[in-house]
Parts: structure tokens; C-alpha cells; sequence
């Protein structure tokens, strides 16, 4: 199996010949202010066997990149809609709108359920969300090897649960900006990370006993973000010093072998 980052917290992965995506988004606009079509990183189109998504915040769900690099009829596994009324869902309502529009085979999964898909078996393990909205987030494996996908999870006590079952993995990709997100429909806001930050991703990394601890959910060279998200100035180099060794920065675009 091999990885390759696509930005953000978007991964492709590929074994056996098939290929599959998680939390893939091009456009970043909802949450980039200075975001211009195209800019974000491409799979092929019409390729992937499956998506697989954490939750349905617009900078992990991004039905139009899902329509165009799924195959026909491959399957979105995503968690359940939120619960309450729109000013409940408002961070999730853009998302769920699109995939309809787009007509994905969307199929919601329950915590701990696991299905194959071709060469990959995949399991959804709980994950808590920072704004209150649901979210999974996923083991994967294949060729012998696994992974942890870890949307923009705060940190909780559910790493040991994961780890007893799942644990060593090959790699874990963790989000490290610890974003304070102050949202309009949210008060008093939280002046706490709502995703974890890197003291938190890397003990996360120690928990689960990988092999390699890869930063994601965050884009130095990206334009500013909306306003009331602020992020940990220096995500790579906090990361690299709490991770030590497990440590691995991977750029957009680089893949990660992990049969070597």
C-alpha cells in the first residue's frame, strides 16, 4: 500500500492495482479567503473505488471532486447527518446539499462497522468533533499494512480503543494545527483547539504506535482562512519536535510507500 497526500487532509491511497480517497477537496474557498479554482491538487478522474469522508465540513466533503474522480456507482461512506435544525448543522448543510445534487452513492456507517472495498477493508473508529458535528475517522488496510485517517479530530479517550484493536499501524495522519475556531453560531465561543494541536497529534501518533506520524490539516503556503479560525503558527516544526522520530512531513503531491 501507498499513500500520497493531497493537501489539506486529503490522501489517496493505492494497493492492488485500485486506488481510493479520503476527506478529498479542491476547492478550499469555504474556509481559504484567497482561494482560486484549480488550485487544489488533482487524482484521475473517474479511478477511485471508493471515498471515504470524516465528517461533511465543507474542507473535507467536496462533492464536485468526489463526482469527478470516483467511478461509476463507487460508494461515499460518510457518518450520520448531524442532529438538531439548520442552525444546528450550519457547518455541515453546504456539503450535504452537494452530495445530492451530485448524486454520489452515499452510504452512512456506524462507529466501529467495517466493510471491504476491493483490496481495501475499512473500518470507521470514533472520532470527536470540535464544533459538535459528527465524525468518524477511519483504519484502512490492505496488502498486509494499515493506516488511521484522523479528519480533524480533537483530542480523546478513545486512542487506546483504537489501539487495542488496530494498533501498530504503518501510518497515521493526524491533523497538528490546532485550530480555535470561532463560530458565529456557537457562543461563547471555545478559546480551545477544536482539532488537535501538535503536542496532541503526536501523543496521539505514541498512543496508536505508528510506525510513521504524518501531519495533515494544515497549508502554510495557502491564503489566509475565513475569519475566527486561527491556527498554530508552525505546525511542521512543533510536529517534528514533539513526534521525534515517528515524525514524517510529507509534502502535497508525495507519496509514501509503506511496503518499504
Amino acid at each position: 500500500m501507498r499513500v500520497r497526500r493531497l493537501g489539506w487532509a486529503g490522501l489517496e491511497i493505492e494497493a492492488g492495482g485500485e486506488r481510493m480517497v479520503i476527506d478529498y477537496v479542491r476547492d478550499l474557498s469555504p474556509l481559504f479567503t484567497g482561494w482560486k479554482p484549480g488550485e487544489g491538487l488533482a487524482v484521475a478522474s473517474g479511478e477511485a473505488r471508493a471515498a471515504l469522508v470524516t465528517h461533511l465540513h465543507r474542507d473535507h466533503t467536496d462533492a464536485s471532486a468526489l463526482a469527478s474522480a470516483l467511478a461509476p456507482g463507487a460508494p461515499v461512506l460518510r457518518p450520520a447527518p448531524g442532529h438538531g435544525d439548520d442552525v444546528d448543522n450550519v457547518t455541515t448543510l453546504a456539503a450535504e446539499r452537494e452530495l445530492v445534487l451530485h448524486r454520489l452513492a452515499v452510504e452512512v456507517v456506524d462507529v466501529w462497522s467495517t466493510c471491504d472495498v476491493g483490496p481495501f477493508r475499512v473500518t470507521a473508529v470514533p472520532s470527536v468533533d470540535g464544533l459538535g458535528d459528527p465524525q468518524v475517522n477511519w483504519v484502512v488496510r490492505a496488502d498486509g499494512q494499515r493506516i488511521f485517517h484522523g479528519g480533524d479530530t480533537m483530542f480523546h479517550g478513545y486512542w487506546w480503543l483504537v489501539a487495542r484493536r488496530f494498533s501498530p499501524f504503518d501510518a497515521v495522519f493526524l491533523p497538528a494545527n490546532g485550530a480555535v475556531v470561532d463560530a458565529p453560531h456557537l457562543r461563547p465561543p471555545s478559546p480551545l483547539p477544536a482539532a488537535l494541536d501538535p503536542r496532541q497529534a503526536a501523543a496521539a501518533a505514541e498512543i496508536l504506535d505508528a510506525r510513521y506520524a504524518v501531519p495533515i490539516h494544515y497549508e502554510p503556503e495557502q491564503p489566509d482562512k475565513i475569519a475566527g479560525y486561527v491556527e498554530v503558527a508552525d505546525p511542521e516544526t512543533e510536529f517534528r519536535t514533539h513526534a521525534g522520530r515517528r515524525a514524517h512531513v510529507m509534502a502535497v503531491g508525495e507519496w509514501l510507500d509503506l511496503a518499504t
